[in-house]
């Protein structure tokens, strides 16, 4: 039902704007010496939008389309005013990766994933309390708002050991020069390592942005879908295993799952036992300016400029969300195996825990801009009303769930381009989260070219315990309650970043009372004591020669008191990379990268919540990643060839590759893993 809505209303949005668009490229150009009452004769647009001269057939100097066989393309990420360009740099896999470098799984891309450095939730609100599969979801954040002259075209396509394949798509185009659409899809499928491990990853984006030729009004649609499938296994049964004479884990026994209906076919995604995440997000925003009209003049024609000096915006945002965990494989077995590995009995013929959410808000605001010239520079207030709705499997248990907030935000990157200033406030006033609040101030200087910059800042943020703690969620939580106080945050940070020596030097203080956390499969906890994390880090690029580079990455954390947070002292990435530009086109970068963390007790997973829980009985004490790596450009293709996990060689019985790492309690990293692929990009 409501992908249906979701379909008529992309449906009715694009013939609303392949109507509007014929209709506003009518809008008149007019000549710099006709008294404005005249059709400009010497400008119209090509079929990418582009402003180009007529050709009238009498010039005797006729001038070339500079832009015919080239493209200009740039994008900004949603709710920013900064333009970006394309990322054609290739040292640095994990830029292209689902799976960021510092964050461990529970065996394989697609699964639960989990970071190493303390990363506190700081979107206080409406949250369903489910975010173990987050970074690999497409968000309103993430969200590339793209320009382009001609229409491109990126897609990539990647194996890896196991049947491991990802592929990703990317189009985007202007249709006129005032309207931009782009679609992006992506799909990963890993069957694993081990038994009933496979996991899947499948997003899919629409945006779409247009502009009336005057600029008074523009819109902006975002359609965005997620679906995370990974089965899950429980971790293997006996770890000691690991080090006999088998050579396949996929041979050794699981605590969850069926062996005798194991697949590694890279085609199936389908879940017996494991997490189902499905979220579908419809965002459009508008807005209507009014402003000071002005104008360009080149050569005999003038074009149009208008300098926006209030702004009316409304923002819609539909979301349904569904998370659920299945078990249609209990038997007498494995219904022993709850109890005997998880402490729970379960005595029925399927498991299956369903939480679903549907909400709906509205947004007005209003938007000064101080300065004609500087879009960067602006005042914005509004108030937002949501409406939540709650099932559980198919039932409505919560109706009538709300929340009103009103929200202030103030930014002002200078012209010089030497202060960049944020400052924003958020609180909820009255609803479901009435009391919660989000505060930012940060402060940026330039301080030269040769010196680099300094940014200050302070964030605190008051938020309500997720919805997976309120005995409305059908998920067996232990300790459950409707009264658990407000979990607040306070941040300060600084960052200093200086780019022409390629160093940046970054640290945060965190400040943490009323922390929501599980100590157990099932049971969760608030530990009320305030308890301090603080954060380093560097980055630094070393030209050591010049083919050979040394990029560093060191991060040293440290929590005070026994709080229930573990975390490694440090965390720490090199990758020397022998790099150059050969035989005119060949870009290359090839070399080692290494990956170590200081030894720590690692959280443990319960499959059942999708939750990572604190645990102190095991201490993990791993060898350094060491992977090695191939990556080069020719022109507009990107290839990369890896050979991963080097550090597992082990010559116990004879040349192998089974020293395995651990991932978390239960849960062993791969061996040996080869990954090859490529990125090819379009200009149509």
């Amino acid at each position: 039902m409501y992908t249906m809505r979701v379909i008529q209303l992309l449906i009715i949005y694009s013939i609303c704007s392949w109507w509007i668009i014929p209709a506003s490229a009518q809008t008149r150009t007019y000549n710099a010496n006709s008294g404005g009452n005249q059709n400009n004769s010497n400008l119209t647009y090509d079929s990418q939008g582009r402003p180009i001269r007529k050709n009238t057939g009498n010039d005797s100097l006729k001038r070339r389309d500079n832009l015919a066989d080239s493209i200009t393309i740039f994008y900004r990420y949603f709710d920013s005013t900064r333009n970006r360009l394309l990322d054609s740099s290739i040292n640095d896999y994990s830029l292209r990766s689902p799976l960021p470098y510092n964050y461990y799984t529970t065996g394989n891309l697609g699964s639960a994933a989990h970071p190493y450095l303390f990363t506190p939730n700081l979107q206080p609100g409406f949250d369903p309390g489910f975010h173990a599969f987050d970074i690999y979801r497409f968000t309103l954040e993430n969200t590339r708002l793209f320009q382009s002259t001609r229409p491109y075209t990126e897609f990539n396509y990647s194996l890896a050991s196991s049947a491991e394949q990802m592929i990703s798509f990317l189009h985007t185009q202007n249709k006129k020069s005032n309207f931009n659409f782009s679609i992006e899809y992506r799909f990963n499928n890993a069957p694993g390592n081990l038994k009933n491990q496979n996991a899947s990853i499948n997003n899919f984006r629409f945006t779409s942005r247009y502009q009336t030729l005057n600029k008074r009004y523009e819109g902006q649609l975002i359609f965005f879908s997620n679906k995370n499938a990974a089965s899950e296994n429980g971790g293997l049964q006996n770890e000691a295993r690991l080090d006999s004479l088998f050579n396949d884990a996929f041979e050794l026994s699981t605590r969850l799952g069926i062996a005798g209906i194991a697949s590694r076919n890279p085609f199936n995604t389908r879940v017996n036992t494991g997490n189902i995440y499905k979220e579908s997000v419809l965002f459009f925003r508008h807005h209507f300016d009014l402003g000071t009209k002005d104008s360009l003049v080149t050569d005999s024609s003038v074009i149009k400029l208008f300098y926006p000096r209030i702004r009316l915006e409304h923002d819609f945002e539909y979301s349904n969300r569904e998370y659920q965990f299945i078990d249609y494989n209990i038997d007498s077995v494995n219904s022993q195996r709850y109890k005997q590995y998880f402490n729970a009995l379960n005595t029925n013929d399927s498991l299956r825990y369903v939480d679903k959410w549907d909400k709906i808000s509205n947004t007005f605001s209003i938007i000064s801009y101080p300065e004609k010239n500087n879009l960067s520079q602006f005042l914005k207030v509004g108030v937002t009303l949501e409406n939540i709705q709650g099932k559980v499997y198919d039932t409505i248990a919560s109706s009538g769930l709300y929340n009103i907030f009103a929200a202030a935000e103030y930014r002002n990157r200078t012209r010089n381009q030497v202060w960049d200033i944020e400052t924003r406030g958020k609180l909820y006033v009255n609803g479901l989260n009435a009391g919660d609040y989000d505060a930012l101030v940060s402060l940026k200087k330039s301080l030269g070219k040769k010196i680099g910059s300094l940014s200050l800042g302070f964030q605190n943020v008051n938020k309500s315990p997720a919805q997976l703690f309120d005995p409305f969620s059908s998920f067996p939580v232990n300790n459950r309650a409707a009264n658990y106080n407000k979990q607040n945050i306070i941040r300060f940070f600084g960052v200093y970043d200086n780019p022409l020596q390629k160093l940046q030097l970054s640290g945060s203080y965190y400040g943490v009372s009323n922390y929501m956390y599980f100590d157990s499969f099932f049971t969760a906890r608030q530990e009320a004591t305030l308890f301090n994390v603080l954060q380093f880090n560097l980055t630094k690029q070393f030209r050591l020669s010049r083919y050979w580079n040394w990029y560093a990455e060191v991060h040293l954390q440290q929590a005070t008191g026994d709080p229930p947070v573990k975390l490694p002292l440090l965390f720490t990435r090199n990758r020397l990379a022998f790099e150059g530009v050969f035989y005119k086109n060949l870009n290359l970068s090839t070399g080692f990268e290494l990956i170590y963390h200081s030894p720590y007790q690692r959280d443990n997973y319960s499959p059942f919540l999708g939750q990572f829980f604190v645990q102190s009985s095991q201490t993990f004490s791993n060898r350094p990643d060491i992977n090695f790596f191939t990556h080069f450009r020719i022109r507009s293709f990107k290839g990369f060839f890896r050979v991963e996990n080097l550090n597992t060689l082990s010559f116990k019985n004879g040349v192998k590759f089974s020293e395995l790492s651990k991932l978390a309690p239960h849960y062993p990293n791969t061996g040996l893993w080869l990954r090859f692929g490529f990125w090819w990009s379009f200009v149509n």
